[in-house]
């Protein structure tokens, strides 16, 4: 199989592949030099060698009219609609030997390269976040999407970092520092569908997508051609082993029709990548299959915990919400014991979601109080901080930290941020018009905004005040929750941890609307109790003893046989021989 796009052949020449079925003949335009025509090959693909270095810039054009930039470019300088530019892969000289840390350590911290200030302002914060006890930073999507702000899943080309954060180099930079932080780099991209502007796939490449399969962006695309699967194994190869990545997050899995893709990727990235060296590979697959997390994957975002959890610290129920409003105690019970909630029982539409999970081991799932679409798919974009209790959110944070789950938080979480992360991107003319329209639609159902007047008042996604109101600052924080995370993290790493390899759950006690208590046995055979109660009254339960606990959220505020209101209290007890 071909490799898409540009690739260095020596100092002077370079190897040119489109992928284009529906063209008739293909040329690539060099700045500054004649145009080179591309033989057609079998398969629609067009090929050719060129005298041309790094650094140098060009087009594609189809047919002798349309000319578009190479969808598997490594650096658009100049935007989506610009030329591509050739990069050297190897020019970077890394400074950090590397193998990575095993995934039973993972502590991820999601953050969006843009409102941090590009590669260099993010450099910045990587001190901190791996003195706090952060193992991981995971970058939402950086392929170039149109303007110069964006969540990053408008992205048209997949390969190509974004111009505004910086240089490839500049790329490579921030990983090779985080190497040095000791903190792995996770990049979240996107293989379910491309942006509404600066993909001109359709008009030379149609057999990238099919038009009987629909989703929300449009038109599925086409994973049954090996062409297809081929360009985007070779873009999760390329940040894995060009850049460094050390793992990849893949978004919204449930868009691709043909689970055997997802497999096969996992499959190629275990065998590219050297013996010793550790890769994460993380789903976000609505349809709870479980069967993926025994194919390569190390495990899955869990939304159904951060759900249940949010129905019991803020009592909403609208939207997929309504799906946890009923029970949302015992669905967090089955969360911590089993892993998924749906387990193949009918969501509210009916419709059957979910494989068995109970066999799986708790390191197969993300639990996370908040992400970047859980607080910017609200309308305003509000976070936990301005949502429920503080003592509330207090212990829920002890859960998450200290469970044998793998946690996942989102910046400015650390510090107790109150700061909004809104939706934004940066279209213009008739599409922003669509996209701010269709903005407000989404909420049309929504009590809150059941009214024309207050949607109007949903800030405008393309609005530069929008992303800068969404910027990370500490003048809005709940106060001492910086040394909450830092106890917390210290805990989990010096008590946790090294104990995680081999736990298994040994079941969870409901306790009432709003508590539970639950237990996992350790891999050195210690039991680990998480007590929660996440209502306002207190809860009658007999404690541990206080020489077991590692964190109590209420500051001791029990007695004998009652659990505090709003707390959380962590006990590591001795080995047992008991079974479940």
């Amino acid at each position: 199989m071909h490799r898409h796009g540009a690739q260095q052949l020596d100092a002077t020449s370079t190897r040119f592949a489109l992928w284009a079925p529906d063209a008739r003949n293909v040329s690539v335009e060099i700045e500054r030099q004649p145009s080179v025509e591309l033989l057609p090959e079998e398969d629609g693909w067009f090929i050719g060698i060129a005298p041309c270095q790094a650094g140098d810039r060009y087009h594609f054009r189809i047919d002798g009219h349309l000319q578009v930039a190479d969808p598997a470019s490594r650096y658009q300088p100049d935007g989506v609609h610009g030329p591509s530019e050739v990069v050297d892969p190897q020019r970077y000289g890394w400074q950090h030997p590397w193998r990575g840390r095993p995934w039973h350590e993972a502590v991820i911290q999601e953050l969006h390269v843009g409102l941090l200030g590009g590669y260099a302002g993010v450099s910045q914060h990587l001190p901190r976040l791996a003195e706090l006890g952060i193992t991981a930073i995971e970058l939402m999507p950086i392929n170039q999407f149109p303007g110069e702000r964006n969540w990053g899943y408008d992205g048209a080309q997949p390969f190509a970092p974004h111009n505004a954060y910086g240089s490839p180099e500049q790329l490579c930079a921030l990983i090779d520092q985080a190497h040095g932080h000791g903190l792995m780099v996770m990049l979240d991209v996107v293989y379910n569908h491309f942006g509404p502007d600066g993909n001109y796939l359709p008009k030379y490449a149609s057999g990238f997508f099919r038009e009987d399969r629909q989703t929300p962006w449009g038109a599925a695309i086409d994973f049954r051609r090996a062409e297809v699967r081929e360009f985007f194994i070779q873009n999760a190869l390329m940040w894995l082993c060009d850049y460094r990545f050390d793992g990849l997050r893949l978004d919204a899995v449930h868009a691709i029709d043909q689970p055997d893709f997802l497999v096969e990727l996992a499959r190629r990235v275990r065998a590219a990548v050297e013996p010793g060296r550790e890769v994460w590979l993380v789903l976000e697959n609505e349809h709870n299959q479980a069967a993926l997390l025994e194919q390569g994957f190390d495990a899955q975002w869990n939304d159904d915990g951060h759900n249940a959890l949010h129905v019991l610290l803020t009592g909403e129920t609208e939207g997929y919400y309504a799906d946890y409003k009923d029970r949302p105690i015992e669905q967090l019970a089955r969360c911590l014991s089993e892993g998924f909630v749906f387990q193949g029982e009918p969501n509210r539409h009916g419709t059957p979601r979910g494989e068995p999970s109970a066999h799986l081991p708790p390191s197969a799932f993300v639990l996370f109080l908040q992400n970047h679409d859980q607080i910017g798919n609200r309308a305003l974009g509000e976070r936990l901080s301005r949502l429920c209790p503080p003592t509330a959110l207090r212990a829920a944070t002890g859960l998450l930290l200290l469970a044998p789950m793998i946690p996942l938080l989102f910046m400015g979480d650390e510090e107790g941020s109150c700061q909004p992360f809104l939706f934004f991107t940066d279209f213009h003319d008739e599409l922003a018009d669509a996209v701010r329209e269709g903005r407000r639609g989404e909420f049309a159902h929504f009590a809150a905004f059941a009214d024309p007047e207050k949607r109007a008042h949903i800030p405008d996604p393309n609005a530069l005040q929008t992303f800068e109101a969404s910027r990370p600052i500490n003048t809005q924080v709940l106060a001492g929750w910086h040394g909450l995370y830092h106890q917390l993290l210290d805990i989990r790493h010096r008590e946790i941890v090294p104990r995680l390899v081999g736990s298994r759950a040994l079941g969870v006690e409901v306790l009432g609307d709003k508590a539970l208590s639950a237990r996992w046995r350790l891999g050195d055979g210690c039991e680990l109790r998480i007590d929660l109660n996440l209502g306002a009254s207190a809860q009658p339960i007999t404690l541990p003893g206080m020489d077991t606990r590692l964190f109590d959220s209420s500051d001791n505020a029990h007695t004998d046989s009652t659990l505090a209101a709003y707390s959380c209290v962590v006990s590591l007890l001795p080995s047992r021989l008991e079974t479940p």
